[in-house]
């Protein structure tokens, strides 16, 4: 008899749908990418020059494996000066190897098998398989261009049922740039109350909007308790090789969490973490100065794509834009397909962040000014080919 060699939880989940493209775009010359989701920008210097130091000063042992108490106790002072909400350093917050071991971790100390996780989509690709693999079920609502990409009380509270454990929700929003507004995020909270529900808050693009203020779910009245709050210092340091995140939660979620860290992980990277110090410390002028660049290249892609003749919802968070291409009589994969092939630029289909994507591309703006007005000379040519 020959056994089968792979799990069952494991072959259920299919490939990344973001990946498939870049890898025939790999092959090519040429091709300008609006699809990978990194800063173009290199981690600031003081920043590197701090993860330098810690090496120069022989700081390559294992920490503590909560992290060093001094970055999170800067992670501490961070979260409230930015949303007023408090963490004990020692008890409540955990160092992690960036925000996809945070969640993968959070979801293996919390879901059961068969408990039921509510997420909205589009959105981020690890979101379900992170269920799957904690043995749960992801359950989708949709949510669409009309209502801002903002999922609605409505949507969710008709997905619960008694086997709901847990709303996992990603705003800003990859692959959107959505935001959710504070009266849409306390009605959800409203259901995490009414149905004693945790909730999963993806905050990693927190600092990444644009005319629009951020609201973390930690903060909102009563929802400290029951939430999961997970960032990082990938997008807004421009830190993602380093490999660095964080999760904040109540002392009984967090030591469970901790946990799992320990025994699959140990420790975050010691020179990480001493980098990730000095961008809470000295890194927001920084972040600033990306923000604001951000901010100028989302207005000329979204204003370049609307004079092409893409339906084109305007983002206010992360650095995407979700332009509509069903109107050209295409699907998302076949539009895609042929940017490729015959413009040399790449993008992502809006499928591959769920249903409601279909119809949708996601286009990366974390690049230089020159690309994306290459890029949108090039989609323009391809368009009117069509």
């Amino acid at each position: 008899m020959t056994r089968e060699r792979l799990s069952a939880r494991v072959q259920s989940v299919p490939p990344s749908g973001i990946r498939r493209f870049f890898d025939i775009a790999a092959t090519m010359e040429n091709v300008i990418s609006l699809g990978i989701g990194e800063p173009d920008f290199v981690t600031p210097y003081t920043i590197t020059q701090a993860g330098i130091r810690s090496l120069q000063q022989g700081k390559t042992a294992y920490t503590s494996n909560s992290g060093t108490i001094e970055l999170r106790q800067e992670l501490q002072k961070h979260l409230n000066q930015l949303y007023g909400i408090n963490y004990d350093p020692e008890n409540e917050l955990l160092i992690t190897v960036g925000v996809s071991e945070a969640l993968q971790n959070a979801m293996l100390a919390t879901i059961d098998p068969g408990d039921e996780v509510i997420i909205p989509e589009p959105c981020f690709v690890a979101y379900g398989p992170s269920v799957v693999f904690a043995g749960g079920f992801p359950v989708y609502v949709s949510t669409s261009v009309e209502q801002e990409f903002q999922v609605t009380r409505e949507a969710i509270e008709a997905a619960i049922t008694p086997k709901t454990k847990a709303i996992l929700i990603g705003y800003p929003n990859n692959p959107t740039g959505a935001v959710m507004s504070r009266e849409r995020l306390l009605d959800i909270a409203a259901l995490a109350e009414q149905y004693d529900l945790l909730v999963f808050s993806d905050e990693i693009y927190d600092r990444l909007v644009y005319g629009v203020e951020h609201t973390s779910f930690a903060q909102l009245p009563g929802m400290r308790e029951r939430t999961i709050l997970l960032g990082g210092f990938s997008k807004a340091y421009a830190m993602t090789g380093w490999r660095l995140g964080w999760l904040a939660a109540s002392a009984e979620i967090a030591n469970a969490v901790r946990k799992i860290h320990q025994y699959a992980i140990m420790s975050a990277p010691t020179v990480a973490q001493y980098a990730g110090l000095a961008a809470l410390q000295t890194g927001e002028e920084d972040v600033q100065r990306m923000v604001s660049e951000y901010d100028r290249r989302r207005q000329v892609i979204v204003a370049g794509l609307r004079q092409i003749g893409l339906p084109t919802f305007e983002p206010q968070g992360a650095f995407y834009v979700f332009p509509q291409v069903s109107s050209l009589g295409l699907t998302s994969e076949a539009f895609v397909e042929g940017l490729l092939y015959n413009e040399k630029v790449a993008v992502v289909p809006g499928d591959a962040f769920g249903p409601s994507g279909a119809g949708f591309v996601r286009m990366c703006y974390a690049t230089s000014m020159d690309n994306i007005e290459t890029a949108l000379e090039r989609i323009e040519r391809y368009v009117r080919s069509l």
